[in-house]
């Protein structure tokens, strides 16, 4: 499905977000602490923005770009051909990286879209160094008050729409929909980062509570 959208994935990433996604992956490569010099890893890279992002803010750092994806992957390179950023074909529920390696892990929109959450943490958890920092971007059922009604309606019938008449992939987005819609509360995942062993774990909601960004620390 992923590699069926690669070619649009951006253009519906900025209608769907209103133009606040960028924003939001700032925020998230804003929480990636302090490198020092070693590695990090943007898993769930997509088209790589989180990935440059990092490699921006640290340039004495190297930085990898990791994905299931492998158009997704040869979109993020075209995008980016000049950056030193490593792209990765991989599985986050196994890892290619030995233990206590990396100096940070982000991903956007990754534990929507995995079979096993609380493996991928694990996992995620077992390749970070001591101190090290791991950054989620992902999408959250809204909560059920006034404005409940907009945004579901907003899911089910404005996203499949935006997919259908942008990304030609109705059912692409209809997913979206579901998945979101499944997925943990906010609360629930931190609870699944601290179940996986991190400490100091916190996140924000955005865009309405439809939005959230968690973070811990080994």
């Amino acid at each position: 499905m992923f590699d069926a959208i690669a070619g649009r994935y951006d253009l519906m990433n900025r209608v769907m977000t209103l133009g606040q996604d960028q924003r939001w992956r700032r925020f998230v490569v804003g929480c990636s602490g302090s490198a020092e010099g070693g590695w990090l890893l943007d898993l769930a890279t997509g088209t790589g923005d989180i990935a440059a992002l990092l490699q921006q803010r640290h340039p004495q750092g190297q930085v990898v770009g990791a994905d299931f994806s492998l158009n997704m992957l040869a979109e993020a390179r075209r995008r980016f051909p000049h950056r030193g950023i490593f792209w990765q074909a991989c599985d986050a529920a196994a890892l290619p990286f030995v233990e206590e390696s990396l100096a940070a892990v982000t991903f956007g929109y990754l534990l929507r879209n995995v079979d096993d959450a609380q493996a991928v943490l694990q996992e995620v958890y077992r390749v970070l160094r001591p101190g090290g920092r791991v950054v989620c971007l992902d999408t959250t059922p809204p909560a059920k008050n006034l404005l409940y009604p907009l945004l579901h309606g907003y899911f089910h019938y404005a996203i499949p729409l935006l997919g259908r008449l942008l990304a030609n992939d109705a059912s692409a987005y209809s997913y979206l929909t579901t998945s979101t819609m499944d997925f943990y509360s906010a609360e629930e995942l931190a609870g699944l980062f601290r179940q996986a062993g991190f400490g100091a774990v916190g996140y924000r909601k955005f865009m309405l509570g439809t939005i959230a960004v968690h973070w811990g620390e080994k």
